[in-house]
């Protein structure tokens, strides 16, 4: 039904304002008494088989929902509803923050994929925190990055406060420097700050009773020496794993009209690369550390792609987009058949 009539009649309007339409509708769905237990029922898969115990925290499942989404921590206890493991919020910056000007979504029919230049619009963390005080059982990620005004020699401040101000309300944290829409932010990947980065954050980390696990999520276009590095500085800064991967600045092979718009790329396109850095990752490494995999999964076969490149858990987006909330509970079935249970 999804995809033969609700996507036909959203994809005939603006994606952004789509977005906020749907999130409105959800929530006020949700509020229905018995709508909650009613969606659960339909798209939830519970089998104990699916837990996954990865960086110290336990999963009831290996799908979860990537940053961007539920960029303010509006909807998460809503779109656990629809069978996600975990929900990652953010990426969310110290001060609230516009983002980039309008039109600045677009949808690539032909390629299955979305391209943004979002900007990392939020309400800042603080009102984040509000919400999240609320949250009861949702396994929850924190995105954090920096504020578009703030300089790359700053930007360590403005982790930090992000870091500081949800620390008591997320399961783990994601550092999210390969975003290609903030400028000058993928200068943070280099290995000298990024390093500096993460050993701030750890040292933050150390100091508290329980520590969290730290993630880092890079972007696509990385090289393979790039990602070599990558792998030094996980093992240096002792960080709990890798999110691979963002959106892509690429445009290869691409069919639809507005592909030359600028910004990240996500959805389909991506899937073959993603799974490549995941691979080169978890190969290069000895599987040294767990990798959240996100990039393009479409269809319960895609997710069986990244976890057999080495990925622990996946996430989705752009495929949530195109095939709905069906396809959640798809792979968490196809899981059931594989050999990645017991």
């Amino acid at each position: 039904m999804y995809k033969t009539l609700i996507r036909k009649i959203l994809f005939k309007y603006d994606p952004e304002k789509v977005h906020y339409f749907t999130f409105d509708a959800l929530q006020k769905l949700n509020k229905i008494p018995g709508i909650s237990a009613i969606l659960k029922k339909k798209f939830l898969v519970e089998d104990p088989r699916l837990e996954r115990e990865v960086f110290g925290l336990k999963f009831k499942n290996p799908v979860g929902l990537a940053a961007g989404f539920d960029k303010d921590a509006k909807l998460y206890r809503e779109l656990s509803n629809l069978g996600f493991g975990f929900i990652e919020v953010g990426t969310v910056t110290p001060k609230p923050q516009p983002g980039n000007e309008k039109k600045r979504l677009f949808r690539l029919k032909e390629d299955e994929a979305i391209i943004n230049r979002m900007g990392f619009n939020n309400g800042g963390v603080e009102e984040m925190v509000k919400r999240l005080k609320k949250n009861k059982n949702v396994l929850i990620g924190g995105n954090i990055g920096k504020n578009k005004l703030t300089s790359n020699q700053e930007a360590v401040e403005d982790y930090k406060i992000c870091f500081k101000a949800l620390y008591d309300y997320v399961d783990y944290f994601v550092v999210n420097v390969s975003s290609p829409n903030t400028p000058n932010l993928r200068e943070l990947q280099d290995k000298e700050p990024l390093t500096l980065l993460l050993n701030t954050l750890q040292k933050l980390n150390s100091g508290r009773p329980k520590p969290k696990p730290i993630l880092l999520k890079i972007a696509p276009d990385l090289t393979d020496a790039q990602l070599l590095d990558i792998i030094e500085i996980v093992k240096e800064t002792r960080i709990a794993g890798i999110i691979a991967t963002n959106t892509t600045i690429s445009r290869e092979g691409l069919q639809s009209e507005n592909k030359n718009e600028m910004g990240g790329l996500s959805g389909r396109p991506l899937r073959e690369r993603s799974t490549e850095v995941i691979r080169f990752l978890a190969e290069k490494s000895n599987h040294a550390f767990p990798i959240i995999g996100v990039g393009g999964i479409h269809s319960p076969e895609d997710a069986l792609e990244k976890l057999r490149a080495g990925a622990s858990l996946v996430q989705l987006y752009t495929g949530f987009i195109y095939e709905g909330p069906g396809l959640i509970r798809k792979i968490n079935k196809k899981l059931l058949e594989s050999e990645f249970v017991q």
